[in-house]
């Protein structure tokens, strides 16, 4: 049970829980539960194998026990730490005589009681002495004294509970005025007709809504034009940069650059054409020259010929 308790918790103070389950945690017996849960309100602990109440803790502000299907014959007494207590269920319990129920005399606000399927419900009159016994007890094992299911007539539930009395305002004394959150009729209407905008204040803002967007459009579209005529400024400064540029000394001083290279190329190819008709010019007079040379030479020898 310890363990369980332990998970149950969730990292939360003990003071902090109001509601805690420990249904089939296997115990024979109340363990790891103190007085230190003063907040809890709702207590399971079904199936729990539980066969005493023995140091059931004091639990102020308790008002449902959930105790069936356990082996519980005696020792209810060790319930009076809990004061508030309305609602208890000891079904499927050990409980055999009416004297087992003797202690629950002084829980005063007990309304709801269920012993189904102990042998005490097998006892002659059992409803009717239960209910004696009991003055407070509005509904046992889920009927009334007239035999009304709990579901049918007045069922015990938190509203039930609350106004028995065990709600938390009383216990810490909580007065909460609740004066200032009525609600008038009269005066709501009154307000709301004051507080109507009236239909010339309604096409004023409507006349400022579409004033202000004509607003923004116009500076979007003049905010474009903008851009488009810093775009032409720097064409046109690039363009005046080219002409400054093909104007300077420097730009002529290239052209003349390349105007004498021109000069340079068509003179030396003038040379060349010059060249080629000296030597052309050379190697005629020289055939003409060996020419001559040898008609000389025919002659002399002609002449020799002759002589001799």
């Amino acid at each position: 049970m310890e363990k369980r308790i332990l998970l149950e918790l969730r990292g939360k103070n003990p003071s902090q829980v109001k509601e805690l389950n420990l249904d089939n945690c296997r115990s024979t017996a109340i363990v790891g539960l103190t007085d230190e849960y003063i907040n809890l309100k709702i207590l399971s602990l079904n199936n729990s194998g539980l066969t005493t109440l023995k140091g059931f803790p004091t639990l102020p502000k308790l008002w449902k026990l959930e105790l069936s299907d356990n082996r519980i014959s005696n020792g209810l007494n060790f319930l009076h730490g809990c004061k508030k207590l309305t609602y208890l269920n000891l079904s499927g319990n050990k409980i055999k005589d009416l004297v087992t129920l003797k202690p629950l005399e002084a829980f005063e606000k007990l309304k709801n009681l269920d012993l189904f399927n102990n042998e005490v419900t097998n006892i002659e009159d059992y409803r009717s002495k239960v209910f004696a016994l009991h003055p407070s007890l509005k509904y046992l094992d889920g009927y009334d004294k007239d035999d009304k299911d709990a579901e049918d007539s007045d069922a015990f539930s938190g509203d039930s509970y609350e106004e028995n009395g065990n709600n938390d305002s009383e216990e810490d004394d909580v007065d909460i005025d609740l004066g200032p959150l009525v609600i008038d009729d009269d005066s709501l209407s009154q307000r709301l007709t004051e507080t109507k905008p009236s239909l010339l204040m309604s096409i004023y803002s409507v006349y400022g809504l579409i004033f202000h967007m004509g607003y923004l459009l116009k500076n979007s579209d003049d905010e474009v034009e903008e851009e488009d005529d810093e775009l032409s400024l720097s064409e046109v400064y690039n363009e005046n940069l080219e002409e400054e540029s093909s104007a300077s000394p420097l730009y002529e001083a290239e052209g003349y650059l390349d105007e004498d290279y021109d000069d340079f190329e068509e003179g030396d190819e003038e040379n060349d054409a010059n060249g080629e008709h000296n030597s052309k010019t050379q190697e005629g007079a020289n055939t003409r020259e060996n020419t001559e040379e040898s008609t000389r030479g025919k002659k002399r020898k002609h002449e020799d010929d002759d002589e001799n």
